[in-house]
C-alpha cells in the first residue's frame, strides 16, 4: 500500500500540487468510523471485516483510471441542469432517462442513482449470503456515499478550473481533513433503518450542492489577502517534496468554512452506516453468525489483487481532482 501511494505522489508531484483526494484518507476513515455506528445485532459481523472495508474504501477511485464507466459514478453535475437543477431533475432514474437521456446523464455524472443500485446489489447479496459480494458492495457503496456529500463532486465547476482556483478539490476534500480531522467529533450515534434510500442519496447530493457556492466564494475571497509566497508550502512526503497550501492558508479557509467538512464526513459515515444496514434489514436479517462463519475465497482475492495491478496501469482517462 506504501509503494501504491508513493506511486501517486509522484503522480501528483509533476502535475504541481498534491492531492490526496476524499479517497486516499477520509474514505478509508468513513468507511472504518461507519462500523462503530452499527446496531449490535449486526456489528459483529462488519468488525470483523474492519480492515477490509478500511482498506478497500478507495477501490472505486483506482477504477476510474480502468473502466471506461467508472467516472459518472462518482458526482453528478447538478448546474448543467440550470439554476432549478435540485427541483426539476428527476429523482428517479426511469424518469431521468426519459427526460434528458441516458448520454446525458452518464455525461455529467450518476452517483445518486448509483447509490440506489448498489443498495439493491448489497441487499441481494445479503439474501444470497455471498460475504465476496457483501464485503466489495459494502465497501463500494461506502465510497459512493462519501463522494455524494462533496459539494465539489455536484458541480462541472469540480476542480474550479472555471473560476481560477485550479487545486481546490484536493484543498478542500483532502487538505483540510489531512490537518484537522483529529479534532472532528465523528459521534454520530447508531444507524437507523432508512425507508427510501433513493430519496436519501437525492438528501445528500442537496446538502452538498447547496454548500457549494461558499466552497468556491470563500475561497476566492481568501485568496485575495494571501500572497502566492503564504498561500503555499512545501512537505517532505515519501522522498518527496511536495507542494501543499500552507498550513496559515488552510487554517485560515478552514475557519471561515465553520465546520463545513466535518458536517459533511459526519453526514458520509451516519449515512454509510444506515444503509448497510438497510440491506441488512431488507434481505430478511440473514444470521448474523452464519455470516460470521463465513471466509473470502482464495480465488476471490487472487481476483481482486490481478484487478489492481490492472487498475494501476491508468489505462482510462478520468477527471483529476489536484
Amino acid at each position: 500500500m506504501k509503494k501504491h501511494i508513493f506511486i501517486f505522489l509522484v503522480i501528483m508531484t509533476s502535475l504541481g500540487l498534491s492531492s490526496y483526494r476524499w479517497g486516499f484518507y477520509a474514505h478509508r476513515r468513513i468507511n472504518r468510523l461507519a462500523v462503530f455506528t452499527i446496531p449490535p445485532e449486526l456489528m459483529g459481523f462488519y468488525k470483523k471485516h474492519i480492515v477490509y472495508l478500511t482498506e478497500n474504501a478507495i477501490n472505486p477511485d483506482q477504477r476510474r483510471y480502468a473502466v471506461d464507466n467508472e467516472a459518472p459514478r462518482h458526482y453528478i453535475d447538478l448546474d448543467v441542469y440550470g439554476d432549478s437543477a435540485l427541483q426539476v431533475v428527476p429523482h428517479n432514474w426511469f424518469d431521468a432517462v426519459e427526460k434528458y437521456t441516458e448520454d446525458t446523464l452518464q455525461a455529467y455524472g450518476i452517483v445518486p442513482w448509483h447509490i440506489t443500485l448498489m443498495k439493491f446489489l448489497l441487499t441481494k447479496a445479503f439474501e444470497e449470503k455471498d460475504l465476496d459480494k457483501i464485503l466489495r458492495y459494502s465497501a463500494d457503496i461506502g465510497h459512493y456515499i462519501g463522494d455524494s456529500n462533496v459539494p465539489l463532486h455536484t458541480t462541472e465547476n469540480y476542480n474550479g478550473q472555471m473560476t481560477g482556483q485550479y487545486g481546490i478539490h484536493g484543498f478542500w476534500e483532502s487538505r483540510l481533513p489531512e490537518l484537522y480531522a483529529d479534532d472532528y467529533d465523528f459521534f454520530v450515534g447508531k444507524a437507523e433503518y432508512v425507508d427510501n434510500v433513493q430519496e436519501r442519496a437525492w438528501e445528500a447530493v442537496t446538502a452538498a450542492h447547496l454548500a457549494m457556492d461558499s466552497v468556491l466564494s470563500f475561497e476566492k475571497e481568501l485568496s485575495k489577502r494571501f500572497p502566492e509566497s503564504k498561500k503555499y508550502s512545501y512537505e517532505e512526503r515519501g522522498n518527496s517534496t511536495i507542494k501543499v497550501y500552507s498550513k496559515k492558508y488552510s487554517h485560515a479557509y478552514d475557519q471561515m468554512l465553520d465546520g463545513m467538512v466535518e458536517r459533511r464526513m459526519r453526514a458520509s459515515i451516519k449515512m454509510v452506516g444506515d444503509i448497510w444496514y438497510t440491506c441488512w434489514v431488507d434481505a430478511g436479517q440473514p444470521d448474523v453468525e452464519v455470516l460470521k462463519s463465513l471466509e473470502i475465497e482464495e480465488k476471490t482475492k487472487k481476483q481482486m489483487e490481478e484487478e489492481k495491478k490492472k487498475w494501476e496501469q491508468r489505462t482510462v482517462k478520468s477527471r483529476e481532482h489536484n
